[in-house]
């Protein structure tokens, strides 16, 4: 075989997996702040060097960091706004009705009620300040300059969205619904007002986001990111390149992107995502998705790609359609979509999400790129030794994990598992059970794979309750939180141990 594309992870390292809404901070969600700096300061006493994250992007239906407003926009929920209080453009009382948000879960209702008042506030101060800078972040009209290639459409989608009452874009009337230049550079004042707003609302969130990448940097941490492969319907990027996407002439996808029935579901995953016209992409020699992948590691470190599946090939399902069963296997670009983003982006770091339904093909492909997968943990056991999650079949070039933030957390994985899972669990590791959590975690620490990723809430002992997300349901997911004394819990209680066990296998 050729030599692969790839080839970067050449040290085994541990790291933890935690999204920045989990974080501890007292405005009803995580952020950028001082949660996620403490953060770093855990990792780096714990001798771990990477923290991974779900996607940074404007959340849509459900919540859901993967679907997303923009693959290039970052969640302005994300923005510390008690960093802003010294320019004058918060103030202490502004925060106060999100200071009465609860502490251990995101009640997105109320937040967005009482989150996005103060960053307007924050965008009327700065206008009226006629400054072109906030704090040490760097000039805004520079940074609207440098990133036009994606602001600029985002920033419209975003005023005309609300001008529209939030409806999808294709339901707009027709003489905005359909993108054009002219659209976009002709916008009625007080809708142009409000894409200058989103526009400083992403100068704020990427100037806070550099700075935690200096700081962990610093620490010698790597920040690990997370692109979807599909993007959602109602998006920018659809809106604006709807010459990309497999749409009808009324703009509306005849096929939707989902799975097929697995593990997570018994009818499948329909996502409800536009396919991409691969034909398309491929003509404009993959442009749009190298800038995709340039934007995201220019902030962060690795990336993770969500569904590295669909590269080979993706279920397409008719869009009528109630279950995700009733699709078929459309072949996607293949090796040629990351010949194109290694030529353009040769020392990018990139993780492939290979679970689910694997093929040959899909195999072959990996191999091409040379991407590490992932091997999780709790998919090993209640089957005989060949399966591919057992430790004993990791392989050095992939990432293992106890589970991910579509798993239940470790300890109410065990606790709710068949009796034959549990038994083949116990005998595997020579354990009692008693503390299946941290069982896995050793078990991760031991892998061949020379990257290991623990979820926060298996490091923090956490039962179901504790559980991210759970594929197949629209609501309810992305809402749990820690709180600042369990962080300095597993500061003072585990950082030494993990420290020690990281030294003991060699990460």
């Amino acid at each position: 075989m050729k030599k692969p594309l790839f080839n970067w992870l050449d040290a085994r390292s541990a790291g933890v997996l935690c999204h920045f809404t989990s974080l501890p901070s007292n405005v009803g969600i995580g952020n950028l702040g001082f949660g996620a700096h403490q953060m770093l300061h855990l990792l780096a006493s714990a001798g771990m060097k990477s923290w991974q994250f779900c996607p940074l992007n404007p959340t849509g239906f459900g919540d859901s960091p993967y679907q997303s407003f923009s693959a290039f926009a970052g969640n302005p929920y994300a923005i510390d706004l008690e960093a802003l209080i010294p320019s004058g453009l918060i103030s202490t009382e502004d925060l106060a009705p999100l200071h009465d948000l609860p502490h251990d879960h995101v009640d997105y209702g109320n937040l967005f009620e009482r989150f996005w008042p103060v960053l307007g506030r924050a965008f009327h101060r700065f206008c009226e300040s006629k400054h072109d800078e906030v704090l040490d972040y760097g000039s805004f009209s520079a940074f609207c300059e440098a990133e036009n290639a994606w602001l600029e459409d985002y920033a419209a989608f975003m005023a005309l969205k609300k001008h529209f009452n939030g409806a999808p874009w294709y339901e707009w009337p027709i003489s905005h619904r359909k993108y054009s230049k002219k659209v976009v550079s002709n916008l009625p004042k007080d809708v142009s007002q409000t894409a200058q707003a989103y526009s400083f609302f992403q100068y704020l969130f990427y100037a806070q986001l550099a700075k935690l990448h200096e700081h962990a940097s610093a620490s010698k941490i790597s920040l690990i990111g997370d692109i979807p492969i599909f993007v959602s319907g109602d998006s920018a990027d659809v809106w604006a390149n709807p010459e990309l996407f497999l749409l009808t002439p009324d703009l509306r996808p005849e096929y939707v992107a989902g799975v097929p029935p697995d593990y997570f579901s018994d009818d499948g995953q329909l996502w409800g995502n536009p396919l991409y016209d691969w034909d398309a992409h491929s003509k404009s020699k993959y442009k749009w998705w190298i800038a995709r992948l340039e934007m995201t590691l220019r902030h962060l470190d690795v990336v993770r790609l969500d569904h590295f599946r669909g590269f080979e090939a993706g279920w397409s399902v008719p869009a009528k359609s109630k279950t995700a069963r009733d699709g078929e296997w459309v072949k996607g670009p293949g090796i040629e979509l990351f010949k194109a983003l290694c030529k353009a982006l040769p020392q990018a770091k990139l993780i492939a999400e290979d679970l689910g339904v694997s093929s040959s093909a899909l195999r072959t492909l990996l191999a091409e790129t040379g991407l590490p997968g992932m091997a999780v943990l709790q998919f090993a056991f209640g089957d005989g030794p060949e399966n591919a999650f057992l430790p004993h079949n990791h392989t050095a070039n992939s990432v293992v994990y106890s589970g991910t933030h579509d798993n239940d957390t470790s300890l109410g994985w065990y606790q709710t598992a068949d009796a034959d899972i549990q038994d083949h669990f116990r005998r595997y590791f020579g354990v009692s059970g008693e503390h299946a959590g941290w069982d896995l975690i050793r078990a991760c620490f031991r892998s061949p794979a020379r990257l290991a990723l623990i979820p926060i809430q298996d490091l923090m002992s956490l039962g179901s309750p504790s559980r991210l997300n759970t594929p197949g349901t629209a609501q309810g997911n992305w809402n749990w939180r820690f709180q600042t004394w369990q962080l300095e819990n597993l500061q003072r209680e585990s950082a030494q141990y993990l420290r020690e066990i990281a030294e003991l296998y060699g990460r």
